[in-house]
């Protein structure tokens, strides 16, 4: 039975637990990560070994998720879905192992700050997809793929309008919170923030869509 869930997506779990094992050899077990900034003072922290779980737990529920999907789709809806759902949770993937490598970096004191690079490179992604959104054409094998079938062409181009100007407007805030740091609590939450809404936001869409056809 084909799956969604591929080797790569399970070398990047494993590559992340990896970083959370270097990070436990090399930062003290006392040590807290700093999330947030007031001013100069740190007014929120993370304790170490709490904020290391985190990515490979989250990792971890996506996997399971998408396995159980591409487990309850047809194989003909797979073959029609995996160039959108296969990327989509490699990009989960990727941001978790990301904010994991910038936890290692936050803890052994390196200049590199990889929640904020990659908060900054999210938003491109979401820019660039807001643009290929908002100019989707109707087609078999393009556009957004949602639990109920989109009814007319308008309703189309109103579900991709609206889903590709939110991107848009997601990508600005993240790249904005990106550049005025607020720290890496917030940029993790933005981020999370963002993921998880836009696909909840374009499927309230579509549904809403198909209650103004009935």
């Amino acid at each position: 039975m084909p799956s969604l869930v591929t080797r790569f997506h399970i070398l990047i779990f494993i590559v992340t637990l990896a970083v959370a094992g270097v990070a436990v050899l090399n930062i003290p077990e006392g040590y807290a990560f700093p999330a947030h900034w007031r001013g100069s003072t740190v007014d929120w922290l993370w304790p170490r070994n709490l904020a290391l779980t985190i990515a490979p737990s989250l990792q971890l529920f996506l996997l399971a998720a998408f396995f159980l999907l591409g487990h309850a789709l047809t194989k003909n809806h797979l073959a029609k879905t995996r160039h959108i759902l296969d990327p989509a949770l490699s990009l989960l993937l990727a941001v978790a192992a990301a904010c994991q490598l910038g936890l290692l970096f936050n803890g052994i004191g390196s200049d590199i700050d990889m929640f904020r690079i990659t908060a900054f490179g999210l938003s491109a992604i979401l820019l660039v997809l807001a643009v290929v959104i908002y100019e989707a054409e109707r087609h078999s094998y393009a556009g957004l793929r949602m639990p109920w079938p989109i009814p007319s062409d308008r309703a189309w181009t109103l579900v991709h309008r609206i889903s590709g100007i939110a991107s848009g407007l997601a990508a600005i805030v993240l790249a904005w919170l990106a550049w005025t740091d607020p720290g890496p609590g917030m940029l993790v939450l933005a981020m999370a923030g963002t993921l998880g809404t836009l696909p909840l936001l374009a499927g309230l869409v579509t549904l809403a869509t198909r209650f103004m056809q009935d």
